[in-house]
Order: C-alpha cells, then sequence, then structure tokens
C-alpha cells in the first residue's frame, strides 16, 4: 500500500456484483460505483465494510402476490485476501476477534472487510441489516470501531474519513476517545477528531435516519470512553445516528441539488452540524452502460438496432422468469426500485379503470421489480397490488421477483422508457434512472432526486407534473396525461425516439457518472475539509 494519504470510505454495503451479494439495494451499489470509479480515476482511497455471511434472498410470493418468506444463502467468494490483521472489538462485554479481509476483485480499491473469527460470534454479520437493537448496534461497532483499528493496524495513513451514511458514526466517537486519552479536553478533541471527518446523508425519510436509546449504545458499548453527557451532545438520546454524523464531521452532504435544500430544512435545528452541500450521485458506467450502446457513437440507425437486441434480451427473460410473453413492438415502461411507501410502486396501477383502457388503446407492456424490506408491511403490500394487476393483465404487465444487479443490468437497459413517481420530496437521489438513461432508456419522472438538474422535457424524457407534486390523485392523473398525450406520440416518430434517446445518454454521459462524482467529491467536500480550521466548539 503506497505511503500517499488515503480517504477510507466507510459503508455497510457495497454493491460490486450480484455474485458478491454484500448490498441491499441503492447504498450498496451507489457504494460500488463509488469505489469502482476511484480505481479507474487512480485517487487516493480504501473502502471498510463488513463481510456478511448470508448474501441476497430468495423472495418468494404468497397466493394474493405478498412477499411470503426470505432465505439467505451462502456465496463464493474465494478472492477475499486475509490481510493478517486481528482486531478486537467489545461488544455487550465480550471481546469479538476479527480477521480483516481484502479484496479488489471487481475492479475496485482496496475493499476492507471485517468478519468475526469464531463462529459462535457471527450472528453479528449474519445478514445484512438484521432485525433486533441489539445485532444492529453490534454490525455498527464492527464497522465504525472495528475498521477504524483495522487501518491503524494496516498502517494506512488516513487523511479523511468518509462516513457514508450514519452507520459508521462510531468510528468518530472512537476516535474522540482516542483523543481524550491522550490528554486533550473534550472541546479540543471533538475539534480535532471532526476535522478528519466528512459525512454523507442519504434520505429524508424518517426510518432512514436510525435511533438508539442511550441506554443500549452503553449496554453494548458503543460509547467507548465517553459518558452520557457526552454521548448526548453528540446524537441526543435516543441517540441519532445522522445528527451524531452531522456533529462528528467537518463537512457533510446530501446526494442532489434538491435533497441538499430538503437536508438543510430537515436538519436546521441541529447546533454545531457541519455545512451541508449538495453532490448529486453517479453511476459507473463501464458497469451499466450496455458495451453495444457505447459502441454506437451518433448514428440513429445502429442506436435503435442496439437498443432492440437490448430489449429482447430483456424480454426473454421476463418470460424465463416470469411466464410472461410480452411483445416486442410495445412500448416497455420499467419500475424498478425498492418497494417503499414512498416510492410508489403501484400508482400506476391503483386506478384500474384507467389502467384497462390505457392497456386496450395502446400497444405498451409495464415490467415492475423490487423488494419490500422483510419487516415493511406497506412495502408487501404494495407488491401484491403489482401482483394482483399483473394477474388480471396477463401479458401485459409483469413482476420479476428476487431483483438484484443483474436484473438491474437487464431492466435499464432493455426498457423503452423508465418510471418514477416518488412523493417529492422524499426520493433523495434516485441513481436507476441514471443506468436506465445511461442506455438510451427515456425518463418518465416526478421531479425528484436528481432529475430536476436533469430533465428536459420532451427533450430526453419527461417530467410528471411540476414541483407541486406530492399529492397520490394529482400525481396519478399527471402521469396518465403525460404518459398519453407526450411519451405515446413520441413512440409513434422513431426518428424522434432515437433523438431522445441520444439527448438522454449524451445527458448522462456529460453529468450523472460516478467519475463526475468521485472529483467532485475530492474538491468539495474532501480537499475544503481538509483546508479549512477546525471550528472552536462551545460545550455547555
Amino acid at each position: 500500500m503506497p505511503r500517499t494519504p488515503r480517504v477510507a470510505y466507510f459503508c455497510m454495503e457495497f454493491g460490486l456484483h450480484e455474485s458478491f451479494p454484500i448490498y441491499s439495494g441503492g447504498l450498496g451499489v451507489l457504494a460500488g460505483d463509488f469505489i469502482k470509479s476511484a480505481r479507474d480515476l487512480d485517487l487516493p482511497v480504501v473502502a471498510v465494510g463488513l463481510r456478511w455471511a448470508r448474501g441476497a434472498g430468495v423472495q418468494h410470493l404468497g397466493p394474493a402476490g405478498e412477499p411470503s418468506s426470505v432465505e439467505y444463502r451462502e456465496y463464493e467468494h474465494s478472492f477475499l485476501t486475509d490481510t493478517g490483521v486481528r482486531v478486537r472489538v467489545r461488544v455487550g462485554g465480550k471481546e469479538i476477534a476479527c480477521s480483516v479481509l481484502m479484496t479488489e476483485h471487481f475492479g475496485h480499491v482496496p475493499l476492507y472487510l471485517i468478519e468475526p473469527m469464531r463462529e459462535a460470534d457471527r450472528w453479528i454479520t449474519r445478514r445484512l441489516y438484521e432485525a433486533g437493537t441489539d445485532v444492529r448496534i453490534a454490525q455498527e461497532m464492527l464497522l465504525g470501531i472495528g475498521g477504524l483499528r483495522a487501518l491503524n493496524w494496516l498502517g494506512i495513513p488516513i487523511s479523511t474519513y468518509h462516513f457514508n451514511e450514519g452507520h459508521a458514526v462510531f468510528a468518530g466517537i472512537e476516535m474522540l476517545a482516542e483523543e481524550m486519552a491522550g490528554g486533550r479536553t473534550f472541546p479540543d478533541a471533538w475539534a480535532r477528531t471532526r476535522a478528519r471527518i466528512v459525512f454523507t446523508t442519504h434520505t429524508p425519510v424518517k426510518a432512514g435516519n436510525e435511533e438508539h436509546a442511550l441506554a443500549d449504545l452503553r449496554r453494548m458499548g458503543a460509547c467507548v470512553e465517553l459518558s452520557d453527557a457526552e454521548m448526548r451532545i453528540f446524537g441526543g438520546d435516543p441517540f441519532n445516528m445522522t445528527v451524531a454524523g452531522l456533529r462528528l464531521s467537518r463537512r457533510a452532504n446530501a446526494v442532489s441539488q434538491l435533497h441538499g435544500d430538503t437536508a438543510r430544512t430537515m436538519w436546521a435545528n441541529v447546533t454545531d452540524s457541519a455545512p451541508i452541500i449538495a453532490v448529486t450521485n453517479g453511476v459507473h458506467a463501464p458497469t451499466w452502460q450496455a458495451p453495444s450502446i457505447r459502441a454506437v457513437g451518433s448514428d440513429p440507425d445502429r442506436l435503435w438496432a442496439a437498443h432492440l437486441e437490448l430489449k429482447r434480451t430483456l424480454i426473454g427473460a421476463i418470460e424465463a422468469r416470469a411466464g410472461e410473453p410480452l411483445a416486442p413492438e410495445s412500448l416497455l415502461i420499467g419500475f424498478a426500485r425498492r418497494a417503499a411507501g414512498y416510492k410508489r410502486t403501484d400508482l400506476i396501477v391503483r386506478d384500474e379503470e384507467r389502467l384497462a383502457r390505457l392497456l386496450g388503446h395502446h400497444a405498451l407492456n409495464l415490467v415492475f421489480a423490487g423488494r419490500p424490506h422483510p419487516d415493511d408491511p406497506i412495502g408487501k403490500a404494495i407488491v401484491a397490488n403489482v401482483v394482483q394487476a399483473a394477474h388480471r393483465h396477463p401479458g401485459r404487465i409483469a413482476y420479476i421477483e428476487n431483483y438484484d444487479m443483474e436484473l438491474a443490468r437487464l431492466m435499464t437497459r432493455g426498457c423503452d422508457v423508465w418510471l418514477n413517481n416518488p412523493i417529492r420530496p422524499l426520493e433523495a437521489s434516485g441513481t436507476s434512472g441514471m443506468k436506465a438513461g445511461l442506455n438510451g432508456n427515456l425518463n418518465l419522472s416526478i421531479l425528484d432526486g436528481w432529475w430536476p438538474e436533469a430533465c428536459r422535457h420532451g427533450i430526453n424524457g419527461w417530467a410528471i407534473g411540476d414541483e407541486s407534486s406530492g399529492d397520490d390523485a394529482r400525481d396519478l392523473d399527471s402521469l396518465y396525461r403525460t404518459l398519453e398525450g407526450d411519451v405515446l406520440p413520441a413512440w409513434a416518430d422513431r426518428a424522434r425516439w432515437t433523438g431522445m434517446m441520444r439527448a438522454s445518454i449524451t445527458t448522462i454521459e456529460q453529468g450523472f457518472t460516478s467519475d463526475r462524482m468521485v472529483r467532485e467529491y475530492f474538491e468539495k467536500v474532501y480537499a475544503t475539509a481538509a483546508a479549512e480550521p477546525a471550528r472552536p466548539v462551545a460545550v455547555s
């Protein structure tokens, strides 16, 4: 490892490839794209995560379409190298001895993964985001405290610690405790600690901003050597991981320009918070753009031919997985993301009369994918609604189980239109639309997340409604009006459609790749944090 100071990128999950399922969804896939671009750009980054024992689950649907059970399976990981480094983290009064594994297998910067050595301790890393207070705190302790200690033992010089979401916050608590153990006062230790940390917040949804009772943190050992009063200064009680991330960091960022506005409003009352800027997410072009699309240049005929081949591949996969033979000449609209209430996967199928009329008058098909959280009844009900609509309209609507990176590639490459209809402004970014756009798939989306920065209505895609979106009935009406009044007429004009495809590709290539994103982190977040002096901290 070179002695150049590194950025240490901490994340609970990394989506690098479907064969290495240590990811759950968008956060992990973004982290994977980040560390791939850092390698492509030869930038000084290392990454830190956990080695999850079991990967993505097998999704089963019940008779009414509800996701009924999930099984977890082992996966091949012979490419992981044992660094020989061992770290210990005291969790719930017990020393957990961990090995430190490393891989660069998927073309990314060195990724260091913490794993308990004893089988009896692997309840911590058995499954990503395991339910239960103790297991969740233990996971975050291994990531934060264990990850920090691993980097120290590896002897890697770190200039900036990047906490990608609040899961790694206990690394900051550990750093501050080390400073105080060296004889520094609490205010001085806080100032020195925050000068080395930057923080990314990813969601304005309350459930995504985790809280733990301070008594549970104390019992589990997450407070390290800090008193309850000192812990409350950072995260309160219950201890909010996002608030602590903001107070422990020198600079913070949201993941789109709109999300920046939302986050600054959301956390405006947090005293001693790092300033929140915006760095819009991006996607790793070599991972997500089909080589055939990349090769066509500006030739519209070659672009259309390449797209048709990708569409046929997707339609074949839909028939194989869902048993639905879709017509390749029909307009194919895709929707694939985590099934959560605010994302409204089932919005377009909620008005059965209007849906039946749409499908009766137009050659149009809908394909859906995306899992709900196992403990989310609203997400499960949404999936059931979509599956029931598919049963009412066989051959026109399909829901595909077991959404993963492979299926994401097939869908973002093979659909004609990419639908996104969250409740504004709850979609912080929404990178699936970038992946789709990179392949000439045209976005049809609420003006939320990244889309307000990219949308040129009728040129590279379409906006559903306007900036006042948020009401279900109004947004559903706007969706149908835009689809029938704008999208379908454009579909009937092949020259116009391929021109829009080229405009979509250009938009993403020029402004929404992870190469651009990583460069912005170095220019706006890492360099600024290192150059600015730490602010004085007032402690009452």
